[in-house]
């Protein structure tokens, strides 16, 4: 996709998450940072990599999981019909990790849209509004940190999916959840090892 069209998609989900109702979601997006190659040089990229901050807590949003609603919330705003690669967040936590590196805010809920970073994204100079980098004892402590939670939820949704699998209904929303959870256990293993 053309820069001009992704920069225009980025900054339409940010307006989309202005304009939606509170109480309709179980949960709030109270932050949407950019990061990966739209903070680089204008190219034609192929897609639009987001973090979604959530107002859940951290146990609620392991790395690459999705909350519950997600889906719902992802179709409302046209994030999952545009060509986002959305990571969820928890705003007890700093967003950045292993692979969201120096972000950039580009909406929240306290101030709205941050208009410096979408011209410097447009412009096609990212660099100059990204967050510093972590030290590296920093990100080691960021990765443990994570990957505590994600073990802990490894073993919630293992037994979620334990509990339900011979039960009546779908046996779907408990094995994606187990994927999910899985992949993000195991991403965050290969880095700690």
């Amino acid at each position: 996709m053309k820069w001009t069209r992704a920069v225009h998609h980025l900054a339409e989900l940010a307006e989309k998450c202005g304009d939606l109702p509170a109480s309709f979601f179980r949960f709030q997006v109270v932050e949407v940072w950019v990061f990966g190659e739209l903070l680089d040089v204008p190219r034609d990229v192929d897609t639009i990599e987001v973090a979604l901050v959530t107002d859940l807590p951290v146990d609620e949003v392991p790395w690459l999981s999705e909350p519950a609603g997600a889906e719902h919330w992802a179709n409302s705003t046209r994030l999952s019909r545009n060509p986002f690669e959305a990571r969820w967040r928890s705003k007890d936590a700093p967003v950045w990790n292993h692979r969201i590196e120096r972000p950039a805010l580009v909406w929240s809920a306290a101030d709205g849209m941050n208009e410096e970073t979408l011209v410097a994204i447009s412009d096609g100079t990212g660099e100059l509004v990204r967050q510093a980098a972590p030290s590296p004892e920093e990100l080691r402590k960021r990765v443990e940190d994570e990957f505590d939670v994600s073990l802990r939820a490894l073993r919630r949704v293992n037994q979620a999916y334990t509990d339900h699998r011979w039960s009546p209904g779908k046996l779907t929303p408990y094995s994606d959840a187990l994927w999910r959870t899985t992949t993000g256990y195991l991403d965050l293993l290969d880095v700690v090892n």
